[in-house]
């Protein structure tokens, strides 16, 4: 079967400190930007219900609008507070200026 990938937005919409919200067939999905690179992981707080994208990035880490629970952007690994578990990770990538989000 051949990969399937979808388009989530685009490069320009999304900078180091505004990530942009993505929904894949239900899934709220968050896409951030960190140097040139493109990452895309779990959008809502496995603590309790928040969208991380409504959350503070900065260098490389998103904080929990509601939790204060930080997760590492490139890894989604809980770094502190209440998050519980690291979040799930998309594969992402750039086609032109397309963000592309793997459907798996």
């Amino acid at each position: 079967m051949a990969e399937e990938w979808r388009c989530a937005g685009h490069a320009g919409d999304l900078s180091d400190d505004a990530p942009i919200e993505f929904k894949l067939d239900g899934t709220e999905i968050g896409i951030y930007k960190v140097g040139d690179e493109v990452y895309a992981l779990e959008n809502v707080c496995p603590h309790a219900y928040a969208l991380l994208t409504q959350g503070f990035v900065d260098e490389g880490t998103v904080e929990c609008p509601l939790h204060e629970a930080v997760f590492d952007i490139k890894t989604g690994q809980c770094i502190k507070g209440p998050g519980g578990r690291a979040l799930k990770q998309y594969a992402v990538r750039l086609a032109g200026e397309e963000i592309q989000i793997k459907v798996e």
